[in-house]
């Protein structure tokens, strides 16, 4: 099934329960005059490699790795390990200068030798997280939530952090759902704060939804309530800013559907904040190299194949097609 549609997608068409009625899409240029689609005010925009080329900042010859900031990552927990180990790699290949992990002391050996670039700061609990690093001001950005999982001293944690940062903070994962458990930590996220849910994790936070229509206007309103981004995962993940409006991405396939695809985005999105991207424009680029990364695994296999750890392998093409023209 093909519907064709003129000179723009509509909203309907990027929404998951049209999708039968919709099949693929495709737009047909029908002259419309550029001057007066750029001077139409909208809340809704797709993003391009054009916008890629303009967001994406060239490094300087004389940079140096504390010019690409410093990130920390609080992640894993007993059985969950993968998830600090994806999102710490997609981190050290997203650009960032340094990283350190926290992580349950199990995660010790795996992490130093999975990821030998990162640095090691370890909890005071063999299985979960219970503590912080000592110190935080150190940190350009923090991220925290693959595979943390749920335990009372885990949520405890989170509220201490957000009851010490005023940076904005990446929560992903159980975070979410420890946020979800805890509802009066949402006051508390710092502005700019982002926020990675997938459907259900949504859903869990703000209340069920009706529809893919109405878990997007959730979104929309909630992220300029609280003055934060939320990263609407799906087939066009919804980058809602705190200003109104909303970025839908055009990369991405659904090969990306696998257990491991949410630590890689985290990591991506964790590296810009660090090199000092505002939080909106780093989700922005995070989600758009992370479906291109997907785009190219999948190319070089096939959907059914793809796994989160050949996506983290892609994230240098992908960033390197940004860079074709340069």
């Amino acid at each position: 099934k093909m519907t064709l549609t003129f000179e723009f997608p509509k909203l309907a068409m990027l929404l998951p329960e049209n999708e039968a009625y919709v099949g693929r899409w495709k737009v047909l240029p029908i002259g419309l005059h550029p001057d007066i689609i750029q001077k139409t005010p909208t809340a809704y925009l797709m993003v391009t490699d054009e916008d890629m080329e303009r967001l994406i900042r060239p490094r300087s010859r004389f940079a140096h790795k504390g010019d690409f900031g410093h990130a920390l990552l609080v992640a894993g927990g007993k059985g969950r390990m993968g998830a600090a180990l994806l999102a710490a790699s997609a981190c050290m290949h997203s650009g960032v200068g340094k990283l350190t992990v926290h992580l349950p002391q199990r995660g010790e050996m795996v992490l130093q030798t999975a990821v030998p670039e990162a640095m090691i700061d370890l909890d005071a609990d063999r299985d979960r997280i219970t503590t912080l690093p000592d110190s935080l001001r150190e940190f350009d950005t923090i991220a925290i939530g693959p595979g943390i999982g749920t335990d009372e001293r885990t949520a405890s944690l989170l509220g201490r952090l957000l009851r010490s940062v005023d940076q904005p903070l990446l929560l992903d994962a159980d975070a979410l759902n420890l946020l979800a458990r805890n509802r009066e930590l949402m006051p508390l996220l710092p502005p700019g704060t982002v926020l990675t849910p997938h459907p259900r994790e949504f859903d869990r936070l703000f209340g069920k939804s009706a529809n893919g229509y109405d878990r997007l206007h959730k979104a929309a309103t909630t992220a300029v309530k609280h003055a934060i981004c939320i990263v609407l995962k799906g087939a066009y993940t919804a980058v809602c800013a705190p200003q109104g409006q909303i970025y839908f991405n055009t990369t991405g396939n659904p090969g990306m559907a696998t257990a491991g695809s949410g630590d890689v985005l985290t990591g991506v999105i964790a590296a810009l904040m660090a090199q000092r991207y505002d939080p909106v424009k780093a989700a922005i680029i995070g989600v758009f190299l992370h479906g291109s990364a997907g785009d190219l695994a999948a190319a070089r296999s096939s959907e059914e194949s793809l796994v989160a750890s050949d996506i983290v392998h892609e994230l240098g093409r992908a960033f390197r097609m940004q860079q074709a023209d340069d």
